[in-house]
């Protein structure tokens, strides 16, 4: 088995704009993202996982994970997302280094 080297951006923030920043994603060219419902506490006070404490459900948080092969596009990501969301909702981004098996799905 041979691994290969790559870039996760994670990005939590409002589910409210999931559907712009999966733009700013595809936009990028990157391939994919997995998106989870995210609960913690932050800044901006708890958020909850549980859908009985969401009197509306557009106020919950989710977490968007993208996998990419250069750090050019990581970066791009983190920051075209910041620029356009962070200012109005609430969010963090931050990059890990991975390890991945099919560097071709990416």
């Amino acid at each position: 088995m041979t691994l290969h080297k790559a870039e996760k951006v994670i990005i939590i923030t409002e589910k409210m704009i999931t559907k712009g920043v999966c733009a700013i994603i595809d936009e990028a060219g990157a391939t994919g993202y997995t998106i989870v419902a995210a609960g913690g506490k932050g800044s901006r006070g708890i958020r909850s996982t549980s859908e009985s404490a969401s009197v509306i459900d557009d106020f919950a948080n989710v977490k968007i994970e993208v996998i990419v092969n250069n750090k050019q596009m990581a970066e791009h990501i983190m920051n075209k997302v910041a620029e356009k969301y962070f200012q109005s909702y609430s969010g963090i981004t931050y990059m890990e280094y991975v390890d991945i098996l099919r560097p071709e799905k990416f």
